[in-house]
């Protein structure tokens, strides 16, 4: 299995220019790929193949201004996304799914988009890696290419793909890594069923007589405050009203959020190594965010919990050990 470890990027004018060039470039593309593919689905009901979009779209100047194998990938995520659309059209003609699935709808115009690349297009220099760019953008800017810090806790020749992340004026360099498997002293007959909640946002009981509790409380607080807050500074604005500050605030909460999950999840995975629990049982109540009706607060309150984050974060510690 693969892990992912984000770094935040301190950029310089120069460098920070560059990561909106290639992640503005990105967005670009992947709009235009998704215009190319929703007119074969109207136009054939057919949808479209993995290496038609690229075929399409190789000489197109956004395609260009990206280095060949990250272009490549953007469009790849378009077409990996009319493929899902494909699989979830199926299920609901057959009952598995409750609502008709929509087009994959296009990205917000102007906006930035993740920008992948493989590891074969990656070299390291001084502790540095280095990052290719598009063969428009040497032409233009004379820029062959930027660098990126190395984590000191990774091996390069352990790093499969390195994402560039646009979120809320921020940077990221997320690293994607071959996780070992680690061997533990289990006994799968040992189980640890965890209900879901609000106050208590993990309530776990185990068929060895042992239970605990992982409080949700001060997530719950975090996400009252952030809610506060954005609704004083949108007050008298107009709908869609968006600054730095809020970006900022929301950045901050999420990384928050994701702490909060990523300690919540290794909490019930060391209970259960310390106790040999082999199997845990995640409880999960269909439609449980959108099909709530517990008041406007509770609503709110319930539905900012990262209770799916959190149960998929379960599941692959689980995975790895």
């Amino acid at each position: 299995m693969y892990g992912c470890q984000q770094v935040l990027l301190d950029p310089n004018k120069e460098l920070a220019a560059v990561l909106e060039f290639i992640c503005a470039e990105a967005n670009n593309l992947m709009n235009c790929g998704i215009y190319y593919a929703r007119q074969i689905w109207f136009k054939r009901r057919r949808i479209i193949g993995k290496y038609d979009l690229e075929k399409e779209y190789k000489n197109n100047k956004h395609f260009q201004a990206l280095y060949s194998q990250a272009a490549q990938q953007a469009l790849r995520t378009v077409s990996e996304s009319f493929k899902s659309f494909d699989g979830l059209i199926k299920a609901f003609r057959k009952g598995k799914i409750a609502d008709n699935p929509r087009l994959p709808k296009y990205l917000k115009k102007g906006g930035l988009s993740v920008v992948s690349y493989p590891k074969q297009a990656l070299k390291i220099k001084d502790g540095q890696i280095r990052i290719p760019l598009g063969k428009l953008v040497k032409t233009w800017f004379k820029i062959a290419d930027f660098f990126i810090h190395k984590p000191s806790n990774l091996n390069f020749k352990d790093i499969k793909e390195l994402r560039v992340l646009p979120r809320n004026g921020c940077f990221y360099a997320e690293f994607v890594y071959l996780l070992p498997s680690i061997k533990a002293d289990v006994d799968p007959l040992r189980v640890l069923g965890i209900d879901p909640g609000l106050n208590n946002w993990m309530t776990c009981v185990s068929n060895v007589g042992t239970s605990f509790i992982v409080d949700g409380r001060k997530l719950k607080s975090l996400n009252q405050l952030y809610n506060k807050r954005v609704a004083t500074i949108k007050l008298g604005k107009a709908q869609g009203f968006w600054n730095e500050e809020l970006a900022s605030l929301t950045e901050r909460r999420n990384r928050q959020v994701r702490d909060a999950v990523n300690k919540a999840a290794r909490v019930v995975i060391n209970y259960c190594l310390q106790h040999r629990i082999g199997t845990v049982v995640f409880g999960w109540n269909r439609r449980s965010k959108d099909g709530i009706e517990l008041g406007k607060k509770t609503n709110q309150e319930f539905v900012q919990i990262p209770t799916a984050r959190l149960k998929n974060r379960i599941e692959q510690l689980c995975e790895q050990y």
